[in-house]
């Protein structure tokens, strides 16, 4: 019978794979830290690891390194069960030796099971000691569609969280609200904590309770938050709004039933116009960062064009432009019939109340401000087509 270390600090989903785990044949332990991990590696030798790379004191990326700097783990199969948004750590991830990164948005517990057996070279609805499969043909698991009909463990999950999500909104809207009134040179540690800390904990429920693209949007918006707290200065005017926005659309998106089964994000067609080389890559390679493909073009005139010829989901804009400004450009494609309800962000760094007037004058719906995180633009980017997706529900008029 293999043996399963997995090191994980949210108890309900350790405790989850733990049982999922045992029910097909492995022996499990878990630990809350790193710490804990490291000495009951000592006594358990297990097979294999299930690591979350975001743990309290010691992260999982150092733990790793450890662990691949001492002999005896050197081969040992630690599979990475993580935030993916998180590109920089699951890069450093692969690079320290991580033999499969997994989705905890993505992958249900099932996947989880196979690619354990995967690596372990084990035949699937078995768990016998096998030779593990070698590490040059080792690659990420790709997620598959959920089942149609929801199994009793979903919907005991999705209960639960029907029944904390709640109160879960109330405290990160309050987070939020509370950050948002201290001056920038406040100590803003605290109520960043917080936010971290109630989207963690959600994240660890809906990837669960298969909520398809609402545990996205929870896992690139817990990345971003993770963003802001190493890097306190990106907090801005424009990263707030975009938090509270995301945040009042959860309970927009969880009450649409669509919400419940992915949606194909990757097929939407996004269009960024920037003159500026540097400022079009950086808007490009943040959505790329988040799954979603673009077209970046330098012309206003050769972008009116391409609207015209082909339909697109998302529009950016850069404001300042030679011959045709980014307000112009969207008051003539607001023209055209279909694209009168399409999402349109400004991206300029301009932030005074005058430019935001002007730019919902014009017909754009968002702007953001230069410079800005890549998550920042992805968690917008997200929100808006989704939105446009799962519009709010109508209220009955009495």
């Amino acid at each position: 019978m293999k043996k399963i270390l997995m090191i994980e600090d949210d108890q309900v989903v350790a405790n989850t794979y733990r049982n999922k785990l045992g029910v097909e044949g492995f022996t499990v332990e878990t630990a809350a830290t790193a710490e804990a991990g490291l000495k009951r590696l000592e006594d358990f030798c297990p097979d294999a690891i299930l690591l979350d790379l975001i743990l309290p004191k010691m992260n999982g990326l150092d733990l790793l390194k450890q662990l691949r700097a001492t002999p005896q783990y050197q081969q040992l199969p630690i599979l990475i069960f993580s935030n993916t948004y998180l590109s920089r750590l699951i890069q450093d991830a692969w690079k320290a030796g991580a033999t499969k990164c997994l989705s905890k948005a993505n992958c249900s517990p099932k996947e989880v099971v196979e690619a354990l057996r995967t690596t372990l070279g084990l035949a699937a609805g078995t768990a016998r000691t096998s030779a593990p499969e070698p590490r040059a043909k080792l690659t990420p698991v790709t997620p598959t569609k959920p089942a149609k009909t929801e199994s009793p463990f979903v919907k005991e999950m999705r209960h639960s969280f029907a029944q904390s999500f709640p109160e879960t909104l109330m405290k990160l809207r309050q987070a939020i609200t509370t950050l948002a009134k201290l001056p920038p040179s406040a100590k803003r540690s605290e109520p960043i904590q917080d936010i971290y800390y109630h989207l963690h904990a959600l994240m660890g429920v809906t990837h669960l309770a298969g909520l398809g693209e609402f545990a996205r949007l929870v896992e690139i918006l817990e990345a971003l938050v993770m963003e802001l707290h190493e890097k306190p200065e990106s907090i801005t005017a424009s990263t707030l709004r975009t938090l509270a926005a995301a945040i009042d659309f959860l309970p927009v998106l969880y009450e649409r039933p669509a919400a419940t089964a992915p949606h194909d994000l990757a097929r939407a067609r996004i269009l960024v116009v920037d003159d500026e080389p540097l400022s079009r890559r950086a808007i490009t390679r943040a959505l790329e960062n988040a799954r979603l493909r673009s077209v970046g073009v330098d012309d206003p005139k050769a972008a009116l064009q391409m609207l015209n010829d082909s339909t697109y989901d998302l529009i950016f804009l850069d404001v300042d432009m030679p011959e045709m400004s980014g307000h112009e450009l969207c008051a003539r494609l607001r023209s055209v019939p279909r694209y009168q309800q399409t999402p349109v962000v400004f991206v300029t760094g301009l932030n005074d109340f005058q430019n935001r007037a002007h730019s919902t004058m014009s017909g754009g719906n968002d702007f953001i401000a230069k410079p800005f995180p890549f998550l920042e633009l992805a968690v917008k980017s997200l929100v808006h087509l989704l939105r446009a997706k799962y519009p709010p529900s109508p209220v009955p008029v009495a």
